[in-house]
């Protein structure tokens, strides 16, 4: 598996908490894609259409051998499974899936724009992107991830699961 991803997950409809769990483990259990590290689990006021629940948001970096279109499809079936519908623009959703840098790559097509365009822009992302790795070097800018973190006005995100206790949690469902 020679491909690094990372890839936010957020859930603001039912039961949260387990549609991340499911997420991480049906990335997990895919045969070409290895979980190597979850972040904490943070809540969020919503963003965008602001009148629903808030969510809960994660970032997991995984090693994968599959394309960044193959690995997008991926977690639009993992969506999919799990009852997404995109019914509002920033809508409510059992679970959302993005991905927010593949390897060092620069890609922009009407599919998919990798870095993740918003990503810069929302402290639900990148805290726990930078808790999994504060070195990362953003690639469209060479930029240090630190730089944007130390950058956010209003961070906006309060933790709800320490990292450890995801892990723990997701041992109890088989591992990550």
């Amino acid at each position: 598996m020679e491909n690094t991803s990372y890839i936010a997950l957020g859930s603001n409809i039912g039961d949260r908490f387990e549609y991340l769990c499911k997420a991480v483990i049906a990335l997990r259990d895919h045969t070409h894609i290895s979980v190597l590290a979850t972040s904490s689990i943070y809540e969020t006021d919503p963003v965008g259409y602001v009148e629903q629940a808030c969510f809960l948001n994660m970032v997991v970096k995984i090693a994968t051998s599959l394309s960044p279109f193959a690995l997008l499809a991926a977690t639009m079936d993992i969506e999919k499974k799990f009852g997404r519908k995109r019914e509002v623009h920033w809508g409510p959703r059992t679970l959302d899936l993005d991905i927010l840098l593949y390897n060092h790559e620069n890609i922009e097509t009407e599919q998919l724009i990798i870095p993740h365009p918003r990503m810069f822009e929302r402290a639900f992302v990148l805290i726990p992107l930078f808790e999994i790795d504060e070195s990362l070097i953003i690639p469209s800018v060479q930029r240090p991830l630190r730089s944007y973190v130390e950058q956010l006005s209003d961070k906006g995100v309060r933790i709800w699961k320490s990292r450890e206790e995801v892990e723990e949690q997701l041992l109890g469902k088989g591992g990550i």
